[in-house]
């Protein structure tokens, strides 16, 4: 029949059904002259079904053949279980598993392995213990690559106590415990989130196996997707000093979690002992190195940073032009993202990608470019690339920060048939907006719906938060745990939490909780740039800052500048409070955009015009020493009145709807009627260019 066929028709079922035909005649060259004939007529073979007692009566002969010759071996052990495995025949896998033992041939890590996978695909991984647990009583102690491969089909229906009685059986039954076997748990335990179960487990394989460098590779993947950024550099730290020698994946890991960290300086010293220890830098680490110091705002040193890479021969990936232009759009510097992309597309032939536009929709809207920040979510749309939760949040921010309600309303309804529970960044944004719009009603229903939240229990205390629930230090404790939390995201995510939960607080009229929140965030490390003095300068930086936390944040250091003239210290030639940086810096239109506008009319409000913008910088708004002193003045003559500071940190009763606190008309002032004081110290500021 098969000779009947013409030769274009034979398949490989037909082939295959010979050879089976000639293979059950014991006619093997014949099979072997046909299995090459079909490779000749480029026919692909196969996996022929042949029923498992087929093979199993060929294994009988072979045991049963005089010639010792032709006894099975471990090969042909391994056949039959692979193929037992293949069939989920654990009943089979375990007689052959026995009839190997009894013939004197050892399994090794392969047999483990089908016989393994035998029983999972049976559904009976417990057997599998059992047996090794016989195995083990008559001497024949499975090696560890058995366990090993146990313990990892445990893991990969994430069968954690299974895996850990796994290890605890191993040590029983006296086979000492791999690296390998513990690093299986190590990354079972992180995936779940589950970082005490990783450190306790980590102590106890130290006690018993030296950790190698693959070990600390999953600790460093591990604990830097968990938000561990510190501990992750002291893993690297204990890693050198135990003498382990790190790889690049190791630095690499180290690098990413610095990144996300912004641990800059960290991430220097790890490029330093890549680069001493003779190895090259990857894109990867640079990367790394970039994004810590852009989420320090060191915009010029991560530029030279992404510059040094080209230098040497790494060349920037999409990922290091996305971090550099996260660190311009933190900051709302979004001609210097515009200028990264022009030249990531135009130089490197990279086109954007998702996060690229992410980062300029931030960009724009750190920027008050709302109208671009739409065009950019539009452009997005337009290269077919799918918004997700980050993107929409970008979209809705323009158009809060905008005060279009309805746009707002619809962006934050398509946030929520995206996702089960819109993040608390949206709903602090929606909050902020109908509270600057006197919405009262609007913000209490939405404020509610997060109180009620019961798929999230981070709406919940957020919002009794800010309802004023949780001042006490007991309650309070469960905020710290929420705030703590934000903050194992990374800071890309927590500087754009902490600046929306500041905004609504603020605009709630929340200041003493509002400067709480404020020095939990500088606690975590975000916002170094925030308060920074020097003989010369006392500052307040804050242009990566929303409006509201801003004014927070001007707030608090007001108080502290108060403290400082209540206390005779010796006074600086200027306090300055940045409200921008880069290009922005230079152009005059910056004294009309959301922040530099309310920034400048709120520290005058509170000091009587007290500070100007100077000609040389316009994105600082600066006091001169002369003016600190009539300050240092006012205070020594209030004869100690019972002020706290220049401004009142108390948390107010909130606002009954219907109050008018932010669209009366008579509250029109935008920071003009004070640009007239300029000129009262124009003829003081050229002995500032030297500084």
């Amino acid at each position: 029949v098969f000779h009947d066929l013409p030769s274009e028709s034979r398949t490989a079922l037909s082939y295959t059904s010979l050879i089976a035909a000639y293979a059950r005649n014991a006619l093997h060259e014949e099979a072997r002259e046909l299995l090459d004939q079909m490779k000749a007529s480029g026919v692909a073979p196969t996996d022929p079904p042949v029923p498992f007692d087929m093979l199993l009566g060929l294994f009988a002969e072979m045991r049963h053949d005089p010639s010792p010759s032709v006894r099975p071996d471990l090969t042909t052990y391994n056949t039959l279980l692979a193929a037992a495995a293949v069939r989920a025949l654990s009943d089979q896998s375990e007689m052959l598993l026995r009839t190997m033992l009894e013939a004197g041939v050892l399994p090794d890590t392969a047999s483990y392995r089908h016989i393994v996978d035998a029983f999972a695909g049976a559904g009976n991984l417990s057997r599998v213990a059992e047996l090794f647990a016989e195995m083990s009583a008559t001497g024949h102690t499975p090696d560890p690559s058995a366990y090993l491969g146990l313990m990892e089909a445990h893991t990969l229906v994430g069968a954690t106590a299974e895996a850990v009685a796994v290890l605890r059986q191993m040590q029983a039954d006296g086979c000492p415990p791999t690296a390998a076997t513990y690093r299986v748990l190590l990354d079972l335990y992180g995936r779940q989130g589950r970082f005490d179960g990783v450190r306790e487990l980590f102590r106890e394989m130290r006690t018993t196996v030296p950790p190698d460098t693959a070990t600390y590779n999953v600790l460093f993947r591990v604990f830097g997707d968990g938000g561990f950024f510190k501990e992750v550099v002291e893993l690297f730290q204990d890693m050198l000093h135990s003498e382990v020698e790190p790889d690049i994946d190791t630095c690499e890991n180290v690098m990413v979690a610095c990144g996300r960290g912004g641990l800059h300086e960290d991430a220097r010293e790890v490029l330093d002992y890549i680069t001493t220890e003779g190895m090259v830098p990857t894109a990867k680490a640079y990367t790394g190195l970039v994004e810590a110091l852009g989420h320090a705002a060191m915009y010029e040193e991560a530029y030279v940073a992404f510059n040094m890479m080209t230098e040497i021969g790494s060349l920037p990936t999409i990922e290091t032009y996305n971090a550099l232009a996260n660190a311009f759009a933190k900051g709302g510097l979004f001609q210097e993202a515009e200028a990264i992309f022009s030249r990531m597309t135009n130089n490197a032939a990279i086109q954007k990608d998702k996060d690229s536009f992410d980062a300029l929709i931030e960009a724009y809207c750190q920027g008050a470019q709302l109208d671009d920040a739409v065009k950019a979510y539009m452009e997005m749309r337009k290269s077919r690339f799918n918004p997700d939760e980050r993107s929409l949040e970008g979209v809705l921010n323009a158009y809060c920060i905008a005060g279009v309600i309805d746009e707002s309303k619809e962006q934050f309804e398509e946030l929520q048939s995206m996702v089960t529970v819109p993040s608390i960044i949206a709903y602090c944004m929606m909050l902020s907006l109908y509270a600057r719009n006197d919405r009262w009603t609007d913000a209490y229903d939405l404020l509610e719906e997060m109180k009620t939240n019961r798929a999230s229990s981070t709406h919940q205390v957020i919002a009794s938060m800010i309802k004023g629930e949780y001042d006490d230090d007991s309650n309070w404790q469960m905020v710290e745990y929420v705030l703590d939390n934000s903050n194992l995201e990374g800071c890309d995510y927590s500087l754009r939490f902490f600046n929306a939960l500041l905004d609504v607080l603020w605009w709630f009229g929340q200041k003493g909780r509002a400067a709480r929140v404020l020095d939990q965030a500088l606690k975590y490390g975000l916002f170094p740039e925030l308060f920074r003095d020097t003989k010369l300068v006392w500052s307040a930086d804050v242009h990566r800052m929303s409006v509201g936390g801003s004014l927070v944040a001007v707030s608090v250091w007001l108080n502290k500048l108060y403290d400082r003239l209540k206390g005779d210290e010796d006074l600086p030639q200027l306090a300055s409070v940045v409200v921008l940086r880069g290009q922005m810096e230079k152009s005059t239109v910056t004294r009309g955009l959301p922040i530099a506008k309310v920034v400048y009319s709120f520290l005058n409000d509170t000091l009587s015009s007290s500070f100007h913008y100077p000609k040389w910088n316009k994105g600082r708004i600066i006091c001169l020493k002369s003016q600190l002193k009539k300050l240092q003045a006012a205070i020594d003559s209030s004869n100690g009145a019972a002020i706290s500071g220049f401004v009142p940190m108390t948390n107010s009763h909130l606002p009954s709807p219907g109050s008018k606190l932010y669209t009366r008309e008579s509250q029109a002032d935008n920071g003009s009627a004070h640009l007239t004081d300029e000129t009262l110290v124009e003829e003081k500021e050229s002995e500032l260019l030297a500084l």
